[in-house]
């Protein structure tokens, strides 16, 4: 596992999934780590906070008010000198088809998983340039690589994301800014975010057994085997990556 030591991380969706695996993985590795998550979730950031370890503190975040952005980088920064990673993990998914889809849905889902993916990157690079550089995780999604149906507005949010990504990656490189940004595409991960999607009936199959049979290897993936990745990604160890595209997905993709 990547060496962290010394590196302040801020952890987007840190209560749960992905993002609650990575923290956990991060502290253990040597990293100061930052559990962001909406305020409602504060008793399970709490518990990744008590299994991470000393290095770990809870700050509430809503992703898509930009006040909540300047003030969480501002205090991270202040409590520990500098901001070294981010991963933007928090997400939301919605699985309605373009007839059933509304405006209001469409711009919910929009709200956390694009513009919340857009304040972070934007307040990140504000204090990694005055700290000497960093490196952005961006969770996109394999929906942001592939078309489907059932999903336009995760789809569109993720998409974005993966754009988003190597515009941020760019703009970064060029101005010597010495930060890297890159996103990781994941396929269906074992999460709260598809628990009801997992006992379901499809096509005579349960959910699970339909999402399984999507992966060639044939089985879901675990939040950890995602984590680890991301903190490749956060480590000097990918020093030469940046506006990439990482997909973590069974073999969906292929």
């Amino acid at each position: 596992m990547p060496r962290l030591d010394a590196k302040t991380l801020i952890i987007t969706g840190g209560a749960s999934g992905i993002g609650a695996a990575t923290c956990r993985l991060a502290a253990a590795a040597g990293a100061t780590v930052v559990v962001a998550d909406l305020a409602t979730q504060a008793d399970h950031a709490r518990q990744v906070v008590a299994d991470s370890g000393r290095h770990a503190v809870f700050m509430p975040l809503d992703v898509t008010v930009e006040a909540d952005w300047e003030q969480l980088v501002d205090d991270t920064v202040a409590r520990f000198g500098r901001l070294d990673g981010l991963l933007n993990g928090a997400g939301i998914g919605m699985a309605q088809d373009i007839e059933s889809c509304s405006l209001d849905d469409f711009h919910r889902v929009y709200r956390v998983n694009g513009l919340g993916v857009f304040l972070g990157c934007k307040h990140a690079v504000r204090v990694m340039r005055a700290s000497g550089g960093g490196s952005i995780v961006n969770i996109s999604s394999v929906l942001g690589l592939r078309g489907t149906a059932g999903t336009p507005a995760y789809a569109a949010s993720k998409g974005a994301v993966r754009l988003l990504t190597k515009n941020v990656a760019v703009h970064c490189a060029r101005h010597g800014y010495n930060i890297r940004c890159n996103s990781v595409h994941p396929g269906y991960i074992e999460t709260p975010m598809i628990a009801s999607r997992l006992t379901r009936s499809v096509d005579n199959m349960t959910g699970r057994q339909h999402l399984e049979n999507l992966h060639p290897m044939g089985r879901l993936g675990q939040p950890e085997e995602i984590a680890r990745l991301v903190l490749f990604l956060l480590s000097d160890e990918s020093s030469f990556s940046t506006g990439a595209e990482f997909v973590a997905d069974g073999g969906l993709t292929a």
